[in-house]
């Protein structure tokens, strides 16, 4: 993000306040007309007794935005990032206030309370499996900030976000196609991606029984995701290295001075998803559903060299002349790849709800989510041989995936007369990992035949919950809860192509109190606070997937410890008749915190995930929600926090004591205006901006406006929707309107063309 760009970000995050503040006061001395419910104002239906700051995304606020992915409906949301590179990212890892781009783990998903977070790791390879919705069927998301529900894992300290999908009274058929194209032009890639989505959802009533049935097909080029590079180099060319034309030269995330070869990483993807629901009606109030997913990806990942010979032809490997000093490009520094995936989800859950005739509540559920295919190809020799085949390796994933089991119950006694919402239940899960790696003489299709690596292992956790809201007089509710939590760690193993090592069983217990008090001081403003102790336990990843050497283990830790989180928050929230303001202060002290870094005290250091002994995030959050702002037909959304987060201890990294936690910005806004002229058209600008942050926790890579960096940025967003009648619509829309050039490690899209249209019956 360049200067004129930081400044359009920091007049963007003033005007957010401005709004928000403009807003409430406009709104003080206006009359309160009922009827004008604000659609982004309502509050979240998706948790009981509310302990904490929560916001939600209603359908109205969704379809005003630009939505292709699923996860494009919550990223106006107040301090949720979602990192998505491209359309179609499998990777698009959700972040919040108090967790960074890679903290994967720190978040919790679930699509009507089915849980669709990939929990198997800690990092950008384990996101929120989002096919499991489509984007036509999503009628709200709800989220909850930090870990102050005994309902919810410690893997809730970032977020708790529900998607709900909507059930038919009648028959219901929607189809809607979407193209997109992106003008991406980075050292010497200058092309433009263009690709396309359909889906269609169908679905209906018949008596007792309710179903749908949503499919999905999306085809794209994704920009490059990485580029091949070189630091600069002393050793003199030789009379046989290469001489080259076409690299560029630029500075890395820490300054020093890099050497670009070429883009790699160009994801071509066609992806498809279809689900079918089934809801039987068993008596009034008795309801039993039964979910089946499916999801398959196949992807080619190709790579562009900008090295060219003296007669023209593409360089990519080799001893290379640049300016005179040799370079070594080895087999794989430009290297395509393939990978062939399918997923698919199983759920069954059984609710019991007549509130309004009993005392009781129950819920029970059951889940799997299986990789039944997941084969991943990459070569061994260079290109151009490589495009014919040759060696390389084969990467099988099959095997791994996890399943859960959850009872919850709820007891009004007298339905709520005696000031009592109890709410208890039980949680299982168990998490599977079934990594092998082979070596074969056709990357492109051959056989496994030697095994090169390979990386199992298990995770089970139990958990027990009960809390209490408990009315105290007329205006004050004390919500207190109690999680206990069983965990163990087993069937680890490691191999290599010599042997296989295997890792004793662990286990461990957490117990987790949460204290939460909100009074209701007048009928526009409500105070809440809240505090919690919670744990975020290792994933099978963290613990089991590393290397051999010799006959130790290396690059992992078996013996990690949990995160201990405790957890604060005070929040105020006004009523603004049509839509609300809300301001929350929040702190997380963490213990243990786990992330990846070198520890610089051994010899040689050693990189990889580890447990960093002390951390803090605290900060100041506000939101806002208006409809009709300023004037009639103008709703305004918007948001601004403040994060500063800390290491407070850190024996394993001296230097980073003192710095900043990983990816975690210091200023976050965001703000969406839709103006709706009349019933048949309206117009939405939005924009978002992030603040700098930092992906190394030495805070060294002070550069983050290139490749391998983690950048400021300032997006501006921009729809307009058409509506022909009540049944058919277009819109043409565009994401990164500005056109800002902005990474995570690898860069995100530049300015992208949207058009869909969409019909009903």
């Amino acid at each position: 993000m360049n200067k004129q760009s930081f400044k359009k970000g920091a007049w963007f995050a003033l005007s957010c306040v401005y709004v928000s503040v403009a807003n409430a006061v406009f709104a003080a001395d206006e009359p309160q007309i009922m009827e004008d419910v604000s659609v982004y104002g309502e509050r979240p239906a998706a948790f009981r007794n509310i302990t904490t700051s929560t916001e939600a995304a209603t359908k109205a606020l969704i379809e005003s935005t630009n939505v292709i992915n699923t996860e494009d409906a919550v990223k106006y949301l107040p301090s949720v990032q979602v990192r998505k590179r491209f359309i179609g990212d499998r990777n698009s890892i959700l972040a919040s206030r108090n967790a960074g781009t890679l903290d994967s783990a720190r978040s919790l998903v679930y699509a009507d309370n089915v849980l669709v977070s990939m929990l198997l790791g800690n990092s950008y390879s384990y996101a929120p499996r989002w096919w499991f919705v489509s984007p036509q069927e999503i009628e709200r998301v709800d989220v909850s900030y930090g870990a102050h529900s005994a309902a919810y894992a410690g893997n809730a300290a970032g977020v708790v976000m529900v998607m709900k999908s909507r059930m038919p009274e009648k028959f219901e058929a929607y189809a809607d196609a979407q193209a997109f194209a992106q003008p991406f032009k980075l050292y010497g890639t200058d092309e433009t991606y263009d690709g396309s989505r359909i889906g269609a959802f169908l679905g209906n009533r018949n008596g007792d029984l309710r179903w749908t049935l949503s499919v999905g097909h999306l085809e794209n080029t994704g920009n490059p995701m990485s580029f091949s590079n070189s630091a600069r180099r002393t050793t003199a060319a030789g009379a046989s290295d290469t001489a080259v034309t076409g690299y560029h030269w630029d500075k890395d995330s820490k300054g020093a001075d890099r050497v670009i070869f070429g883009a790699t990483g160009i994801d071509q993807s066609t992806q498809d998803n279809a689900k079918v629901k089934l809801a039987y009606d068993l008596s009034p109030g008795s309801r039993l559903t039964y979910t089946l997913g499916y999801w398959q990806s196949d992807s080619d990942s190709s790579i562009q060299s900008y090295l060219r010979d003296a007669a023209g032809n593409p360089v990519y490997s080799g001893n290379v002349n640049i300016d005179g000093f040799r370079y070594v490009l080895a087999n794989t520094a430009m290297q395509p790849s393939k990978r062939l995936e399918e997923h698919w989800m199983n759920s069954l859950t059984w609710r019991f709800d007549r509130k309004q005739e009993s005392d009781w509540a129950f819920e029970a559920a059951l889940t799997k989510y299986e990789f039944g295919k997941d084969t991943a190809r990459r070569p061994t020799v260079a290109l151009p041989a490589a495009s014919g085949g040759g060696a390389g390796q084969v990467q099988f994933m099959d095997g791994t995936g996890w399943h859960t089991a959850d009872v919850r119950a709820d007891w009004s006694p007298e339905r709520g007369k005696r000031g009592h919402d109890v709410a208890f239940g039980y949680h299982y899960d168990q998490h599977t990992l079934n990594d092998r790696t082979y070596t074969n003489t056709d990357w492109l299709a051959g056989n496994a035949t030697t095994v090169n690596a390979g990386n199992t292992g298990k995770t089970e956790t139990q958990g027990f919950y009960v809390q209490d809201a408990i009315q105290v007089g007329q205006s004050m509710k004390l919500t207190v809860g109690l999680r206990h939590e069983q965990w163990s760690a087993f069937s680890g193993t490691m191999t290599n192509a010599a042997t296989t090592l295997a890792y004793p069983e662990r286990k461990e217990n957490f117990t987790s109190p949460k204290f939460s008090l909100a009074w209701v001081a007048t009928d526009e403003w409500l105070l809440r606070g809240s505090l919690s102790r919670a744990a975020r336990f290792p994933t099978v990843t963290e613990l089991f997937q590393g290397s051999i050497t010799g006959t130790s283990i290396t690059n992992n830790d078996p013996n990690l410890k949990p995160e201990k989180i405790l957890a604060g928050e005070l929040a105020a929230e006004r009523d603004l008749g049509a839509g609300n303001l809300r301001i929350s202060l929040f702190q997380d002290d963490v213990t243990d915190y786990l992330t990846r870094q070198t520890n610089t005290t051994v010899t040689p250091t050693v990189t990889n995930i580890q447990n960093v002994d002390k951390a803090r995030i605290r900060g100041i959050e506000a939101s806002m929600q208006r409809r009709n702002a300023f004037m009639k037909g103008l709703d305004l959304t918007g948001s601004l926090t403040y994060a500063d987060s800390a290491i407070l201890a850190n024996d394993k990294n001296p230097d980073s004591v003192g710095k900043e936690m990983l990816r975690i910005p210091d200023w976050r806004a965001t703000l969406a205006a839709t103006w709706h002229p009349n019933d048949t058209m309206d117009f939405t600008l939005a924009g978002r901006y992030s603040g700098k942050q930092f992906g190394q926790l030495d805070n060294s890579d002070t550069n983050g406006d290139v490749y391998g960096g983690v950048s400021r940025f300032f997006v501006v967003d921009a729809k307009f929707n058409y509506h022909f009648d009540r049944r058919f619509s277009m819109s043409v829309g565009v994401d990164n309107l500005n056109n800002e050039k902005y990474y995570a490690a690898h860069p995100y899209s530049q300015r992208t063309w949207i058009a869909q249209i969409k019909g009903s019956l």
